[in-house]
């Protein structure tokens, strides 16, 4: 038997529960209305917890910054050296992409994309414009005159104090005086100078040079942090002297660590072209190209020699070079020890198609970069020399290159290139002439910002612990 049980009646107590659940409900619904991020399926089916820091975190904006604003505080709180090692990556990334579209076109007026003379013309163009849209460099102020933040304007080591004038003195944008905001810091000494002041003449002795890089490297290390950190792969030094190696050897760090800028670039004495960059020689008299150099365009087919070199008995490849080509009267090479003085150097290069480049005791050679200016197609003799630039530029594309052991058959070898092939060796000479020249100021694609860039590179494949 079924009772039947009547509804009981509402008390005041139930009439106020009913209230407050109201109120309770309309509450939260105007919460809902305030919510600045969408609910998951996860808010959806589970009960409403109590009210936490984790509930006011979700549910109350004015608490809790949105996941666009937390990426963005996120961002504020990387440390100088995170941003850095950020903008190098955004770099590479950028280079990368570059050298894989063949579309990509460069509207530079002072650059031509020539895959004859560039590795890859889309990807350097692209580091290039990484380069001055980023890199930064620290001098260090450290050291005093004349051995420091100076160096030789002319002759043959012209380029050790043109470089760090233009580095200190030349406005260019790449110098920064905040050490925590630099790339790689740069140690302005000068090894031609360390010669001249350090040197004793004739005494053979190179422990002065080496003291002199040992001392500066613990000023500098003592003084400031950064060598430390890095044992020194982001500090650079630039040398000319056929000496610069060795005064390296003042500290092991900087020996095999850090970039070396060297014209001695020789790969079998230490030189390391993963990292230390390769310092094209440049003999500047008088500070100044020769105007008879400067003329030298369109004078290639007015050229009566096939090849010219002169110079004396100097390392072990002139000899053999001299022995077998000097005074020959049957050929059209023409190799001098001395030259006669009658003779004028350059007006030899203007009319010669080809310029002999053999080493000397060091494997650089000043002749090469002259021989750009006359163009006159450089003909490199040497054995083990890292070529400048030879990360960017193809040197097949204006240069020829001949082993000690074919030196006999220089005729040959000179006869054999067609004229179709001479033709745009000329060209190619003609494109990257730029890179070689100092000019004050410096000019985009010059030979400071060549090397500047091939500094840059280095650093670029260096991620700092």
């Amino acid at each position: 038997m079924e009772f039947f049980h009547p509804p009981k009646p509402i008390t005041i107590f139930s009439s106020i529960s009913i209230l407050l659940l109201l109120i309770f409900l309309l509450l939260s619904q105007n919460y809902n209305f305030k919510f600045h991020t969408p609910l998951n399926s996860t808010h959806l089916h589970r009960e409403f917890p109590p009210i936490s820091d984790q509930f006011r975190a979700l549910h109350f904006p004015q608490t809790a910054p949105s996941r666009v604003k937390l990426r963005k505080v996120r961002k504020t709180r990387l440390s100088r050296e995170e941003k850095l090692e950020l903008g190098l990556a955004q770099a590479r990334a950028s280079i990368r992409k570059a050298a894989n579209d063949s579309n990509l076109s460069t509207s530079s007026i002072d650059y031509i994309p020539s895959s004859s003379v560039y590795h890859n013309p889309r990807a350097f163009y692209q580091s290039y414009v990484e380069m001055e849209k980023r890199f930064k460099v620290y001098v260090y102020p450290e050291g005093e005159l004349p051995i420091t933040h100076a160096g030789p304007c002319k002759n043959i080591y012209t380029i050790e104090g043109r470089f760090i004038h233009e580095m200190e003195d030349g406005g260019n944008g790449f110098r920064t005086v905040d050490p925590s905001r630099a790339h790689v810091l740069f140690m302005p000494f000068s090894v031609a100078w360390m010669v001249k002041y350090l040197y004793k003449d004739g005494s053979y002795d190179q422990t002065p040079l080496r003291m002199f890089v040992s001392d500066y490297v613990e000023v500098v290390s003592k003084k400031y942090p950064f060598w430390n950190k890095t044992n020194g792969a982001d500090h650079f030094i630039l040398a000319c002297h056929d000496w610069g190696p060795i005064a390296t050897e003042g500290n092991r760090f900087l020996y095999n660590t850090s970039i070396r800028v060297l014209c001695n670039a020789n790969s079998s004495e230490g030189f390391n072209p993963q990292k230390d960059v390769s310092l094209p020689e440049i003999h500047l008299y008088d500070g100044e190209i020769s105007p008879k150099l400067l003329s030298a365009s369109n004078s290639h087919h007015h050229r009566p020699h096939l090849a010219f070199f002169a110079g004396g008995l100097h390392g072990p490849i002139r000899p053999i070079l001299l022995n077998h080509w000097k005074n020959r009267t049957h050929t059209n090479i023409h190799v001098y020890e001395y030259l006669p003085k009658q003779l004028d150097y350059y007006d030899e290069m203007l009319q010669s198609r080809f310029c002999l480049c053999p080493s000397g005791y060091e494997v650089a050679s000043p002749r090469i970069v002259e021989a750009i200016y006359a163009e006159c197609v450089p003909v490199i003799i040497s054995e083990r020399y890292v070529l400048p630039f030879s990360d960017v530029l193809r040197w097949e594309g204006f240069s020829i290159e001949v082993s000690v052991s074919e030196i006999p058959r220089l005729e040959e070898i000179l006869m054999g290139v067609s004229e179709e092939r001479y033709e745009k060796l000329i060209q190619g000479l003609r494109t990257v002439r730029k890179h070689f020249v100092l000019n004050r100021p410096a000019k985009r694609f010059d030979a400071f910002h060549m090397i500047l860039h091939s500094v840059w590179l280095r650093r670029l494949n260096v991620k700092l612990a």
